[in-house]
């Protein structure tokens, strides 16, 4: 029997092995214009943990004992739909389950210019776009301005240098390891790195910065971003697209740091958070685009992949520890 990925209960903190548990379900019959789709990667993305929460947010959070769901690629193994073959690789958003009947509305069948099928849910995915409208919309970078990315090594802050990096600027990226620094120097192509768990980030940072930070790509926030406020320079940009420090918080427990209304007022910085579904009128274009930087290897990318559909629950704890690099995915099955 196909498996699927139950939510049980919203986690205090961390999820554990409390927070899923697998369930067998049948694989379905499709109806006219549906579509039975074996799932063949999964996506697992920080978002998810607010998901988790029942705090008022942008998305529903999820449903207890019903599947998880987020972006997914699978191949349809039956069709009820006249232009959508048997055999076809299509991306959407998916429970996470084996096999789901979809309708075919809600998937899109891939077209990867070259690049692997699993670019899909990264580089030329949400991430990948997250990071392109973030920074080309709120960011503005500027050729000479020097642009800093929190979470540098993750699936959307590696891109989002790379961009910054095609603009001409001086690119810095906060990262939690040697390995990653790395990674941002050697592959990335980043100008410098700094690890935020030194014990001399502050000044690491500064040194880092010596002309200030022009636009901030805000990924993690907490003590990693109180360092950067006094660096920001004169109309400074800050794209906020995520806050990971703050997503598991246990309850009671506050998220307090240095106040940054007096650096924004002093600085005149924008200050702004997004989603990527702001830009769903935009889609086609900065796909366009990102197909060619990707294809002439103008960015390149990274991918932490599990194997199995067992291995979800792994793939989040690696998510919020900080082991994964590049974008984090499962594997669950290989095309026919």
């Amino acid at each position: 029997m196909p498996k699927q990925l139950l939510f049980n209960e919203r986690p205090n903190g961390l999820p554990d092995s409390n927070t899923f548990s697998i369930a067998e379900v049948d694989k379905g019959t499709p109806k006219e214009n549906e579509l039975l789709v074996k799932t063949l990667y999964l996506s697992v993305d920080p978002y998810m943990r607010g998901r988790m929460s029942d705090a008022k947010s942008y998305i529903a959070p999820f449903e207890i004992n019903k599947p998880i769901a987020g972006g997914g690629i699978a191949q349809v193994v039956e069709s009820k739909n006249d232009s959508i073959k048997e055999g076809t690789i299509v991306t959407g958003f998916l429970p996470f389950q084996e096999y789901t009947v979809v309708p075919a509305d809600q998937v899109r069948v891939l077209e990867m210019h070259g690049a692997p099928i699993s670019a899909a849910l990264g580089a030329l995915g949400m991430p990948g776009l997250t990071a392109y409208f973030g920074l080309n919309d709120i960011g503005q970078p500027k050729k000479g301005e020097t642009v800093v990315i929190s979470g540098a090594a993750g699936a959307v802050g590696s891109i989002a240098g790379q961009l910054a990096r095609l603009k001409g600027c001086r690119v810095v990226g906060i990262v939690g390891s040697q390995e990653k620094e790395e990674l941002l120097l050697n592959e990335f192509g980043f100008d410098a790195a700094v690890n935020y768990k030194d014990d001399q980030y502050a000044d690491l940072l500064k040194q880092a910065c010596p002309d200030g930070i022009d636009v901030y790509f805000e990924n993690v926030g907490g003590e990693v971003s109180d360092q950067v406020w006094p660096l920001l320079n004169p109309l400074a940009r800050i794209p906020v697209c995520g806050a990971i420090a703050s997503y598991n918080l246990k309850k009671g427990e506050s998220d307090n740091g240095p106040r940054i209304q007096t650096y924004l007022i002093k600085t005149r910085a924008r200050m702004q958070g997004f989603l990527y579904g702001d830009y769903a009128d935009q889609y086609e274009t900065a796909y366009r685009e990102m197909s060619e930087y990707v294809k002439n290897k103008d960015i390149v990318f990274k991918e932490t992949i599990l194997e199995g559909f067992d291995q979800i629950p792994e793939a989040f704890n690696g998510l919020f520890s900080g082991q994964n690099i590049g974008k984090q995915l499962v594997r669950v099955a290989d095309p026919s």
